[in-house]
């Protein structure tokens, strides 16, 4: 079969490679219909995760067709069309009776990213990422082994195409459980850092939530309008403009009432911290998230769906203390929300689709990937279909 393989830093390529075939009893094989390019796969792209390999196979958000389920597949069968969620997840240990799968902890046969871990087992397995995360191959490819299918993998109708439903695998689920943890409801005040897809998610659950007011914050001048004119935010390039400084003279010297980092650990930072990165002082910016810190009112919270790794510095953890900020953030629990938000989009709520800018066939996919890098071409998504 084809599949998009990683070998180096700026440097992917489509192969030729096995097909894959049934290692346990719940496993199934799908045909990919559709898969897209993540923002945490450009931190895959730039070499920026470690213990990636050579070769391995990448992407997270994929769906496709049924074509061969292990005898201990139960709810699934062959010919059903499916949405895979990128966490891999058993079901039935400790985190996973409590719905929180992306602590699964069974399925991850590497180390995780905890630097002071104290043998603690590691979080879930996740698709095409690195071996910190078990190594397992992703969805940029013609045919993917699904592990663990009896947990995750959500029969979609005919009636919705496979656009409508394919960010169902992770950047609608996060942009949702940010801002369900963000507590937005009905007259919420809500700053979004990072106008990425999965800040674009996030705008689009606030204002299906009822947000009064959602400010954007991005230096992509075409990410900010096209998220104006389709959610209503208020657009702030940080370029121009101190953000924090803004919301707060925008809110009567207060503050939002919470705050998202769509950003994460590659945030566009000082000099000073591009230095420290660079160095391996730090191992993520603090950019963002002391802006975060620094724009929400008092009592008010702070939700990350943005990656972070190791250390960073400059966090103003005395400043989240002054304020009394509650501190959310973590890998999505996609299991627990896939069936509400095919709901919502069945219903005409959601329309995460409204976000693609580019159709590109998996033999393009290297070329796809930067042009989302670089973001080329005014784009925001990208999404592959097998040639």
């Amino acid at each position: 079969m084809k599949a998009l393989s990683y070998h180096g830093s700026h440097h992917v390529q489509v192969d030729t490679v096995p097909d894959p075939v049934l290692q346990e009893s719940d496993d199934l094989i799908l045909r990919v219909t559709a898969t897209a390019i993540c923002g945490s796969d450009l931190h895959l792209y730039r070499g920026k995760v470690p213990q990636l390999k050579h070769g391995d196979i990448l992407g997270h958000e994929f769906m496709g067709i049924v074509e061969e389920t292990g005898s201990g597949v139960q709810n699934i069968k062959k010919g059903d069309r499916v949405v895979i969620p990128f966490v891999i997840a058993c079901g039935s240990c400790f985190f996973c009776a409590q719905q929180q799968f992306s602590a699964c902890e069974t399925t991850n046969t590497g180390e995780g990213g905890l630097l002071n871990s104290k043998h603690i087992k590691p979080p879930a397995a996740l698709f095409g990422f690195s071996h910190m995360y078990g190594g397992i191959p992703g969805g940029q490819a013609e045919f993917v082994r699904v592990p663990k299918a009896n947990v995750g993998p959500l029969v979609v109708p005919s009636s919705l195409a496979d656009e409508q439903v394919l960010f169902l695998s992770d950047i609608l689920p996060t942009g949702y459980q940010a801002v369900l943890n963000a507590e937005v409801k009905p007259g919420s005040t809500l700053a979004i850092f990072g106008a990425g897809p999965v800040g674009l998610m996030a705008a689009a659950c606030a204002r299906m939530k009822g947000a009064s007011k959602i400010y954007m914050i991005d230096h992509h001048a075409y990410r900010l309008e096209f998220a104006r004119e389709t959610y209503g935010i208020v657009p702030i390039n940080f370029d121009d403009t101190d953000a924090a400084e803004f919301i707060i003279s925008d809110t009567q010297g207060r503050g939002v009432d919470a705050v998202i980092d769509a950003v994460g650990f590659e945030a566009k930072g000082s000099a000073l911290d591009t230095v420290l990165t660079g160095l391996k002082i730090e191992s993520s910016s603090g950019s963002a998230l002391r802006q975060c810190i620094a724009a929400v009112r008092r009592g008010g919270v702070v939700s990350v769906p943005g990656v972070y790794s190791g250390f960073i510095h400059g966090f103003l953890f005395g400043d989240a203390f002054d304020k009394g900020l509650t501190i959310r953030m973590g890998q999505t629990h996609v299991q627990k929300l896939m069936p509400e938000l095919l709901g919502l989009i069945e219903e005409g709520k959601l329309r995460p689709d409204a976000i693609i800018t580019h159709r590109m066939k998996l033999s393009e996919a290297a070329e796809a990937y930067k042009i989302f890098d670089k973001k080329e071409q005014d784009c925001r998504k990208v999404v592959l279909t097998p040639d």
